[in-house]
């Protein structure tokens, strides 16, 4: 990324920091709710099932449905930016080093403080990296874009995506559970709560970073 002349010169050392501590804590987090075995998000549901059918590795699933989903920019006119593409290489590979340094529970009283805590993660590396603006991943992005292409609200356009998403995974085997619930009421809190705790303001005291003729971060994820 290439800044005008002056101050601001060079990369945006903190935006690219926040951008990576993100995703990959996002990738632990993902790694931590399978471990904790009570029920997952539903993107991970779906691609839970799929691994199961295929005898991929679930990172790879990640990764290879990340890219996937980013075909459906193209009718939609999505630009994918650096952290989009970051966001479909990094999720899988860090999601499936994060179970392979993780032993499986079989303590309830371990698996419970691990949900909370990978969601509340989850929570956290969300906020890290939308708030560094380099793009959307590649399901927000899908969101974002069906919402602009319909007119519909985000908030039934999300829905919509994960109800269908979490339905196909279920279908297909993947773990639906209290964590998937747990998941599904807290996250919006704890994204909105981090987004304005790791906002990017810049120098002229403005708003959270925003590329131009986009929504702000808050509005990419959050419910309206």
């Amino acid at each position: 990324m290439i800044s005008e002349p002056g101050p601001r010169r060079g990369l945006p050392v903190r935006r690219l920091v926040q951008l990576y501590t993100g995703l990959t804590l996002y990738g632990v987090s993902m790694g931590l709710m399978l471990r904790a075995e009570l029920g997952l998000e539903p993107w991970s549901v779906l691609n839970q099932g799929i691994s199961r059918h295929t005898g991929l590795s679930i990172g790879t699933v990640t990764i290879v449905s990340g890219a996937l989903i980013l075909l459906l920019w193209i009718p939609l006119r999505q630009r994918p930016g650096l952290g989009t593409v970051s966001n479909v290489v990094i999720l899988g590979l860090v999601m499936d080093a994060t179970l392979a340094w993780v032993p499986e529970l079989d303590s309830l009283g371990a698996r419970i403080p691990l949900l909370a805590g990978a969601v509340l993660l989850n929570g956290a590396a969300t906020g890290l990296y939308i708030s560094a603006d380099f793009g959307p991943g590649p399901r927000d992005g899908l969101m974002t874009g069906l919402h602009r292409r319909t007119g519909r609200p985000v908030r039934l356009v999300r829905t919509c995506i994960e109800v269908t998403v979490l339905a196909a995974g279920f279908a297909l085997g993947g773990s639906v559970g209290v964590g998937t619930v747990v998941y599904a009421l807290a996250i919006g809190p704890l994204a909105q709560f981090f987004l304005r705790r790791f906002a990017v303001r810049a120098p002229e005291k403005r708003s959270p970073v925003v590329a131009r003729g986009e929504p702000s971060p808050e509005r990419a994820i959050l419910p309206e």
